[in-house]
């Protein structure tokens, strides 16, 4: 009975100080002592802390130890855990005795500390020699080897700022902190440092008297700690109620936030981002969105030396296209020049919006909750909108309401179509100050991007003739661009890679491309080069399938009088025949258009039997044709046991006809295994071979097509080899409209996406919607299965899944090497496109502005 009531107590304790608790645990030193903890909840804790923060880590601890099952002693295993684990300050608010717990009045001054540290943070970060520090603190007791291990381990891979952020982020959470941290200043030679921690602005008069004397008289002042600094504190909080409003976001600011990824930028432990800049800025959030900053801490917005390296221009306000690789953090410098741009703004009392654009529906959601609104709700209102979203507003009223808008750029362009006529309402450019442009190496042809710039280049023009009139000119916004790599556009030559580079500047009206130099070595450690391997098919393979399938597709050509130039089973021969089908129907040519219907279907099963099996090729054709010959055959209502009549004319007779006379030989055709796609084979050993040596496998194979994406998924599910191999799978298609697949709503893309992230799926079968700017880190095996696509899908591909290993099926092409120019004397490779012979700046690109009088 006693110890049921004891475990009673220990429950309660979690629950009244949970938040406190999520604080300052450290989920993985607890979880090394807590052998009583089940296999599967130590492996869901540990998933959850390395996925999500800390924070979110220690939660699905507190979860695990309430769930049980609890044996004797569970309790005291616990608290053990939390003291030997350097979680004192946790097993203070746990222990059921109430002996060790904080005071209010304690509480308040241990907060008010970290507001402290808070506010000098980036003079700490910038100044403090980390390792001497930490270890300082290791010998005084505030820090155990584990925590001079974790900071050792971040400071050496990614520098000492990095690593000064870790230290605080550890210091805060241990119990008695303020007063040892402030000796392990004074005795690292950062007495400057505890000055301005100690608020003694003038310098101490102990350095004159020695550092015995220093240390003495520190130990004595703030013993209390610090009394009269605390209570100065306390009083500027009673006369500014915004602090006051900060003070309640302590509570729970200062384990690692769980919002973001650590893969793009360092968190920080603090809920005030940059309070040296904002304090007494008001939150433009809502009630509902401060309750939730509450219950979950902010991230603190810090950039990185390399991603500062970039972004420099940009916060002078300058047109930069800033190219990064993917998973090195391109959208966090996006989120911190538009905090920069409004923050600055509005201190100079000017309007500031910002409308981030993107190419596809799924990046709207993901930037807005992973990125923008994390980082910018307490400050600016942040909304996120594509086509699928339901507006109960106009558009124009969505962009006057709030101050970061991020769109498909679409939305955006048919808003300024509006705005051109009288008698709808519209947007103009001039409404924004700031433009981003997402993947902006899309800024080409007839591109939604390049229609948007031209409105912008057409205004600039236009601004240049007002100038001279001594007219006012027309507001325009600055514009940043951001891509991984912005291509060559397929050059074989100098002057054409660098002409299309020129162009991508040309048209965004950047002044500069920003990539790092002066930090690569830090990039490079951010950005890891996966390792990869190509395997090649033996494609000279006989394939009679095939053969017979083109003998079908000549004689429907001889039979219509139709001509291509292109191969069968080609994506140009595809995009003629969907040509030579609008040109019949348009001139009512129904026996051309019939034909080159029934053509396209031919075509489809030649690339599927290409791809995939020869029983999914003929599958495709076989449910064609049963379609076809139900719809031309009518029955009648009346008469149930009537004769069907059929409605073919003399085209679909021929059609069909030919089909049924083949039908058998394919079928017969389709089920040999000698003639099986070799693709397939190297693909299974592959998927075999990878699924069984790697820990922890997780996967995405990349197809071309809907169809190939589909019938991949259905040949995985139809071999009970995978699943012995523990391979999980399911496809991800794009959510755009086709006749021949069903597409994907955007929910169900990211219950598929969440459900791989969450690990009830390790293998996607993925077209390109993955592919680009979708992150999707949790993948440590890419195969680009039969995709031979441009060298900006290259770099994307392998950025966004932060891969480990990578193959290539069936073709040859290697991941790095973006670009091969050839000719008859020379042959020269470059591994990147930055490593071209084009200087940037200082480059006149007046000649690749478009120059049409309309633009």
């Amino acid at each position: 009975m006693a110890g049921e009531l004891r475990d009673e107590r220990f429950l309660y304790m979690i629950s009244c100080f949970r938040p406190r608790l999520k604080q300052f645990i450290r989920v993985q030193p607890v979880l090394d002592r807590l052998p009583s903890l089940s296999a599967e909840d130590r492996e869901k804790v540990r998933a959850t802390a390395l996925q999500r923060g800390e924070v979110e880590g220690a939660e699905e601890l507190l979860r695990a130890v309430e769930r049980g099952p609890r044996g004797c002693g569970w309790f005291h295993e616990f608290l053990q855990a939390l003291e030997h684990g350097g979680c004192g300050m946790a097993a203070c608010y746990v222990n059921p005795s109430l002996s060790q717990l904080p005071s209010p009045a304690e509480e308040a001054d241990h907060d008010l500390c970290v507001h402290l540290v808070q506010l000098l943070h980036s003079t700490l970060v910038d100044s403090m020699r980390t390792v001497q520090v930490a270890e300082k603190c290791l010998q005084m007791g505030i820090f155990q080897d584990e925590d001079l291990d974790g900071i050792h381990t971040v400071t050496e891979n990614r520098g000492n700022r990095e690593g000064a952020r870790e230290l605080l982020s550890r210091l805060v959470q241990k119990k008695d902190w303020f007063s040892r941290f402030l000796i392990a200043l004074r005795e690292t030679q950062h007495g400057s440092l505890a000055d301005d921690l100690s608020g003694n602005i003038g310098g101490t008069k102990d350095k004159q008297n020695g550092m015995k004397n220093s240390t003495n008289k520190e130990t004595e002042v703030t013993s209390q700690p610090d009394y009269a600094i605390l209570e100065d504190l306390k009083q500027q909080e009673n006369m500014n109620d915004n602090f006051s409003s900060e003070n309640n976001l302590l509570e729970t600011s200062i384990g690692k936030n769980s919002v973001v990824s650590e893969s793009d930028v360092s968190i920080g432990f603090g809920s005030v981002s940059n309070l040296n800049e904002n304090l007494g800025q008001s939150c433009t959030s809502s009630d509902s969105d401060e309750e939730e900053s509450r219950a979950s801490p902010e991230p603190d917005l810090v950039l990185r030396d390399y991603q500062m390296e970039v972004a420099k221009p940009a916060l002078n306000g300058e047109n930069i296209i800033i190219c990064l690789p993917t998973g090195s953090g391109k959208t966090r410098v996006a989120v911190y020049i538009t905090k920069d741009h409004l923050d600055k703004k509005k201190r100079a009392s000017e309007p500031g919006k910002v409308i981030v654009l993107v190419n596809k529906v799924p990046l709207v959601e993901q930037h807005l909750r992973k990125e923008f609104s994390p980082f910018l709700k307490r400050w600016y209102h942040v909304i996120g909108l594509s086509g699928d979203s339901q507006l109960k507003i106009s558009f124009p009223e969505v962009v006057r309401r709030n101050d970061v808008i991020i769109c498909t750029a679409q939305i955006l362009e048919n808003s300024l179509l509006n705005a051109d006529k009288e008698d709808e309402e519209g947007v103009r450019l001039s409404d924004f100050s700031l433009i981003i442009i997402d993947e902006c190496h899309h800024t080409q042809k007839e591109g939604v991007y390049n229609n948007i710039m031209r409105r912008y280049l057409k205004e600039k023009k236009k601004n240049r003739k007002l100038a001279k009139e001594n007219k006012p000119l027309i507001p325009q916004p600055q514009i940043l661009g951001l891509t991984a790599s912005p291509g060559v556009g397929g050059a074989t030559s100098y002057s054409k890679a660098e002409e299309h580079i020129l162009k991508i500047c040309a048209n965004l009206d950047a002044c500069s491309i920003m990539t790092v130099e002066e930090r690569a070595s830090q990039l490079k450690n951010q950005v890891k080069e996966p390792f990869k391997k190509t395997v090649i098919a033996d494609d000279k393979k006989k394939d009679p399938f095939r053969e017979r399938i083109t003998e079908i597709m000549t004689e429907i050509q001889n039979y219509c009088q139709l001509h291509p130039k292109s191969e069968f089973g080609t994506q140009p021969y595809e995009q003629w025949v969907i040509r030579e089908e609008k040109k019949a129907a348009k001139e009512e040519k129904r026996k051309e258009r019939v034909c080159a219907e029934h053509l396209k279907k031919y075509n489809d099963a030649l690339q599927i039997n290409d791809a995939i099996r020869m029983v999914d090729a003929y599958n495709h054709l076989n449910n064609f044709y049963k379609d076809e010959k139900s719809k031309k055959t009518e029955r009648s209502d009346d008469d149930d046991d009537a004769p069907a009549v059929s409605k073919q004319d003399e085209t679909d007779l021929f059609l069909i006809g030919l089909f049924h006379a083949k039908k058998k030989q394919l079928k017969e055709l389709a089920r040999m295994p000698e003639y099986e796609n070799e693709k397939l084979t190297q693909l299974r050993n592959t998927l075999m071979e990878e699924f069984t040596k790697t820990e922890a496998p997780r996967g995405i194979i990349f197809t071309k097509t809907r169809l190939s994406a589909f019938a991949l998924f259905q040949w995985i599910k139809d071999n009970p080899k995978f699943e012995e191999v523990g391979i999980k799978a399911h496809y991800l298609i794009g959510a755009g409209h086709s006749s021949e697949t069903k597409p994907m709503t955007q929910n169900e893309q990211r219950e598929v996406i969440d459900k791989f992230r969450g690990g009830n799926l390790n293998l996607l079968i993925a077209t390109t919607v993955a592919e680009e700017g979708l992150d999707i880190k949790e993948c440590n095996i890419v195969i680009r299965y039969g995709l031979v696509t441009n060298e900006i899908a290259m770099v994307q591909a392998w950025g966004n899944m932060m891969v480990h290993r990578g193959l290539d099926l069936p073709c040859l092409k290697i991941m790095n090497f973006v670009i091969v120019f050839e000719d008859k004397k020379t042959k020269e490779i470059f591994k990147k496109w930055r490593e071209l012979p084009i200087e940037f700046p200082g480059f006149d690109y007046a000649a690749h502005c478009p120059s049409s009088d309309e633009d």
